[in-house]
């Protein structure tokens, strides 16, 4: 009975390396891209793999994904509350690093044949973002490296994009223009750097 147990033990674990998510924890110093990377080993190959693939700049998958999650591999959304205690939910399947609803991941997944892919990886959160980006750029024309409006196509979806609806939010707005701005900054510290 004790092998058995040993034996189930050590499946487990190995079944748990091949997929393991990502540090549950933000990254500390979040405005230096270069320390980030330096904390976060799997990070830089799974940015340079994207943009091998899609084009997306390392500076603009960053500050996508510093907007989204903070860096965190599980993060979510808050709940949601009823009578202003009782939780009733998440306001969104959002989750994992790139934020991902649940509907959106599926599409992805059915589209590519990446059954397997999880939000809360690194290298396949990347992939997804990179492949969302790339049809935005082939459906509406948007540069790899136009960060304030990837963000504002991937926030607000393509068609919602087209439509203009992020023109009456204005608190998107700003963080798009923020984003184009942080995705600047963190191009110039990853040159200073040389991970780029």
């Amino acid at each position: 009975m004790k092998n058995l147990v040993i034996a189930l033990l050590v499946v487990a674990a190995v079944a748990g390396c091949s997929r393991k998510s990502g540090n549950p924890d933000a990254p500390k110093g979040l405005d230096d891209a270069c320390s980030i990377l330096d904390q976060r080993r799997d990070f830089l190959p799974a940015f340079r793999k994207t943009q091998d693939r899609y084009g997306v700049p390392i500076a603009v998958l960053m500050a996508m994904i510093w907007q989204e999650s903070k860096f965190k591999a599980q993060a979510r959304t808050p709940n949601k509350y009823t009578l202003g205690v009782i939780p009733i939910g998440r306001q969104s399947s959002a989750y994992g690093y790139s934020q991902a609803l649940d509907g959106t991941w599926e599409e992805y997944q059915d589209l590519t044949g990446r059954h397997r892919a999880r939000r809360d990886n690194i290298f396949d959160a990347a992939e997804f973002m990179g492949w969302y980006m790339q049809q935005s750029n082939r459906e509406l024309g948007l540069a790899m490296n136009d960060t304030r409006n990837q963000y504002l196509a991937y926030h607000d979806g393509r068609s919602g994009f087209r439509r203009g609806t992020y023109r009456k939010k204005a608190w998107l707005v700003e963080i798009a223009n923020g984003l184009q701005d942080r995705a600047i900054m963190y191009h110039l510290q990853l040159e200073d750097c040389g991970k780029l």
